[in-house]
Parts: C-alpha cells; sequence; structure tokens
C-alpha cells in the first residue's frame, strides 16, 4: 500500500512538473512574440526565457508555430466560459449577439496588450484546433437552444455560428490595427451585419430547420 501511494504520489507530481513546463513555455513565447513578433521569434528566444533546456521544449512543442496554436488554444478555452455567460444573461436573440460580440472584442484587445502586438497573420497556423472548435460548438448549441425557446430566428445553427464567428473574428482582426481601438464602433458594425444577414435570409429557411438544429 506504501509502495502504491509513493508510486501515485510521484506520478501526480510529475503531471504537475509536465503542466509546469508547458505554462513556462507558454508565458515566454507571450513575452517573445510580443517583443519580436511572430515572424522574428524563434524557439530559442521563447527557450532563454524559460528555465528549460532545449531538449526539455521538444518533449513539449516542436515549433513556434505549435506553440501558437497552444496560445490559441489556450485562449479559446478561457474565453468558452465567458460566452456562456453573456448567453444566460440575455433576453433576446439581438442583446445574446451584441453582449458576445462585445465580450469576445474586449476579451481581443486585453489579449493583444497581453501580447504587446497584433494577432499574427501566419496562414500555416492552424486555427481550428480542439477548444477553438468546442467555442463554435459552444456558440452553436446556444443558438440551438434560442431557436428551441424562440429566442433566436430558425435558422441553420452550424451556417448561423460560423457566420457569427467569422464576422467576428474578421472584424476584430481590422478593430485591433487601429488606433484608438473603438470596440463600440466595431461590435455596432459586426451586429448590423450579422442582424441585416438573418433578416436578408428567405423565408423558406427560416422555415425548413435541418434535423439538428431543431
Amino acid at each position: 500500500m506504501a509502495d502504491d501511494a509513493s508510486t501515485l504520489a510521484q506520478l501526480g507530481k510529475r503531471e504537475e512538473t509536465k503542466r509546469a513546463n508547458r505554462q513556462a513555455i507558454l508565458d515566454a513565447a507571450r513575452v517573445v512574440f510580443g517583443e519580436m513578433g511572430f515572424e522574428g521569434a524563434t524557439v530559442r528566444d521563447i527557450i532563454r526565457r524559460t528555465s528549460l533546456s532545449v531538449g526539455a521544449f521538444y518533449n513539449y512543442y516542436r515549433s513556434k508555430e505549435e506553440v501558437y496554436e497552444a496560445l490559441a488554444e489556450d485562449g479559446a478555452e478561457r474565453f468558452r466560459p465567458i460566452l456562456r455567460a453573456q448567453y444566460q444573461t440575455a433576453s433576446d436573440f439581438e442583446g445574446f449577439v451584441r453582449a458576445a460580440v462585445t465580450a469576445f472584442f474586449r476579451f481581443s484587445v486585453e489579449e493583444q496588450a497581453a501580447w504587446r502586438l497584433q494577432r499574427p497573420q501566419v496562414a500555416r497556423v492552424r486555427v481550428d484546433g480542439p477548444a477553438q472548435r468546442a467555442v463554435f460548438e459552444e456558440v452553436k448549441a446556444v443558438l440551438n437552444d434560442g431557436i428551441a425557446r424562440g429566442l433566436a430566428p430558425a435558422v441553420d445553427a452550424d451556417y448561423l455560428a460560423a457566420a457569427c464567428i467569422g464576422v467576428a473574428r474578421e472584424v476584430c482582426e481590422q478593430m485591433v490595427e487601429r488606433s484608438p481601438i473603438d470596440i463600440d464602433a466595431a461590435t455596432d458594425f459586426t451586429v448590423s451585419m450579422i442582424l441585416g444577414g438573418v433578416k436578408a435570409l428567405p423565408k423558406a429557411v427560416h422555415g425548413g430547420l435541418p434535423d439538428k438544429a431543431r
């Protein structure tokens, strides 16, 4: 029994060390990307900001692209509960869209401030990781619930979720490049685009929900 307890303790310590090392790499990467930009940064620049060896780094990530993907996943995972909270307090579809978009823009601005640069535009970096996919599923879930309760327009929730996320993401990319950053103006534009697009859909689309959106 004592040996089993000792083994479990050792395993727990190893897992904690792994988590701490991963977090150290991500924290260092935020600083390095913020100071040098994504293209100018190297893996060695990130490693120098940690107490890890080169070999230890490669136990967790194979490239700076993988580190960036992990940072994107971390951000998406932290945004999910914020999104859910906006839905739970909204009284109608427009209110939810406006609250969710505003929250996303504010979150993005805070992330940019933490990184001290605009989010890098790197085509080879994936934007469809598990946590980001989970954000899409979260948006779709709340839309499906809103449709079922009569709070959201009866349209295809997959398409609507994709449209909402796509418009908000692209507008956000432009918003953070401006000085000063105007979250209210960006929100008004995005909400108008989403709501206007929904209103412009043919009536047949509203009435003919696919089974998974019911």
